[in-house]
């Protein structure tokens, strides 16, 4: 009868210390999100957008010898790189899978028709790239700034400023070329 006893405490004893070694709490096991399908759509596009202008800009340091261009291509990659871990942060709390370096092959396309030009044709491509980029990604936070998610509102009205200098800074530089 002790032996039953002892048997059935180390029993629960062992089940009690799995069950507190339980590492779920930090996952989302329902695969749900916590924003609605407008901001999941805006995280998505936004990470990708900010990937793209990244890639691009690694390609304008190595390919132009325009020391306009490049200063612009080292703005690229500092802001698109902190704005993007600041969304990946976002995303994470809010459990929103997120693909890290993965763009659209539209976009990589166009990185991979500027990468074959050199010189001038270079640059004039690479910023012209930038404009219409820039275009699209003001116009997608500026329709966000409706949005409900005291998160994401936060972080289009903190990046959404910076987008605009650099679309204003994309046309300037792309009308000296």
């Amino acid at each position: 009868m002790k032996k039953l006893l002892y048997l059935g405490a180390v029993t629960l004893i062992l089940i009690s210390a799995t069950a507190c070694n339980d590492n779920r709490k930090a996952k989302n096991y329902n695969e749900k999100t916590l924003v609605d399908d407008m901001d999941l759509s805006f995280i998505k596009k936004a990470n990708e957008a900010g990937l793209t202008e990244i890639k691009a800009a690694t390609v304008a340091k190595s390919k132009s010898q325009n020391p306009k261009v490049i200063g612009f291509a080292n703005m690229m990659i500092a802001d698109h790189t902190t704005a993007n871990k600041e969304l990946q942060q976002i995303a994470d709390k809010k459990y929103v899978a997120h693909e890290d370096n993965v763009i659209s092959q539209e976009h990589q396309t166009m990185i991979d028709s500027i990468s074959k030009l050199n010189g001038p044709q270079f640059d004039k491509a690479y910023m012209t790239m930038m404009v219409d980029d820039h275009t699209k990604v003001v116009a997608l936070f500026s329709d966000m700034t409706r949005n409900t998610s005291k998160t994401i509102n936060n972080y289009v009205a903190k990046y959404l400023p910076k987008l605009q200098e650099h679309l204003n800074s994309a046309k300037s530089i792309n009308a000296s070329l």
